[in-house]
């Protein structure tokens, strides 16, 4: 299979020959089921967002992910948390992965220190173990003057913070971080960049999904490039992140 790497590591994620395809109207958006079937053939396209990507991660991994937009980076992400079918091929995970993006849903009505606890408790806390981690987590995302005030009246930054923070407050066997350190500011990025090399430390696997090649390489022990639904390139974080913005300038991946 393409992808094996020699290590010292048990394998926690393989994929193999993951194929991920889905219908979308003919405005880009996603077909829903209902009552008289799918709407009318006419209106419908299908997106092989995935084409045949094979590779094999090992425990205390760090794995960048880059490629254009629209490349199926966010689908294979997707595919390997359980959130979309491969329709050919297969996931296989050594424990449960996790996925963390931007979109992430946290309750907007609510207050962040109410949306620690209930995002504490989706994450699988004990309801005392997330009180007692609650001021670790309001102290690592910086937020302590606002962590009162309802989630709507965050930046998208803030909301990517206390995202973050929460999610890094558990030990995960594969946490998926997608854009979430995009949209924060610099010093709260390398406060991020610190924790994930910690969690690599403590035998934990991390995908980071990013456009920040300078994040991708001082925060990762590995990169794929994803590009058209097809894996392009998976090495060395130079070499890959080299080889990504060399295709980038020349328009070779557009």
């Amino acid at each position: 299979m393409d992808g094996i790497r020699t290590t010292e590591h048990k394998p926690v994620v393989v994929a193999d020959d993951v194929h991920v395809i889905y219908k979308v109207f003919g405005t880009g958006k996603k077909a829903r089921q209902t009552k008289g079937g799918l709407a009318k053939k006419s209106r419908m396209r299908e997106v092989h967002a995935v084409k045949g990507v094979s590779f094999v991660v090992h425990e205390g991994e760090t794995i960048g992910i880059v490629g254009s937009n629209g490349s199926g980076k966010s689908s294979l992400m997707r595919a390997i948390a359980g959130l979309y079918p491969a329709n050919k091929g297969a996931v296989y995970a050594y424990g449960k992965p996790t996925m963390l993006g931007v979109g992430a849903a946290l309750l907007p009505n609510l207050s962040g220190e109410k949306n620690i606890i209930l995002g504490g408790l989706a994450m699988g806390f004990e309801k005392k173990e997330i009180f007692e981690s609650s001021q670790s987590i309001i102290d690592f995302s910086g937020l302590k003057d606002f962590i009162d005030l309802p989630m709507r009246t965050y930046s998208q930054g803030m909301s990517a913070r206390l995202r973050f923070s929460i999610a890094a407050s558990k030990k995960h066997d594969i946490l998926i971080i997608d854009e979430a350190l995009a949209v924060g500011d610099r010093q709260f990025r390398l406060k991020a960049e610190e924790k994930i090399r910690q969690m690599r430390k403590d035998a934990g696997t991390v995908f980071l999904v990013s456009h920040n090649m300078k994040s991708i390489q001082d925060t990762c022990s590995r990169v794929l490039w994803i590009e058209k639904g097809e894996l392009v390139m998976d090495g060395e974080p130079k070499e890959v992140c080299a080889a990504y913005i060399t295709a980038m300038e020349k328009g070779d991946a557009e």
